[in-house]
């Protein structure tokens, strides 16, 4: 299966190619992205990533507060 960061660069004829945005100028937008994804990984490090930052999820302050003002005005638990 192909990585989403390997889908990234944008092709000659996509429309960001020739863009004026800055979001989209220099190889620094790309390599940011890679390293967001974690290209350098393998599955089994990617693995133990994710479940890192879900166990940290689950055991913040941020996360419960956030649930909490969730269920009080939108209902969603």
């Amino acid at each position: 299966t192909e990585r989403p960061a390997s889908c990234a660069h944008p092709a000659p004829s996509h429309p960001s190619a020739g863009s004026q945005l800055p979001c989209f100028h220099g190889s620094s937008t790309i390599r940011n992205l890679k390293e967001r994804f974690h290209m350098n990984m393998t599955e089994e490090q990617l693995q133990l990533l994710i479940e890192q930052l879900v166990d940290g999820s689950m055991r913040s302050i941020t996360t419960k507060l956030y649930d909490g003002f969730q269920y009080l005005t939108n209902g969603i638990m």
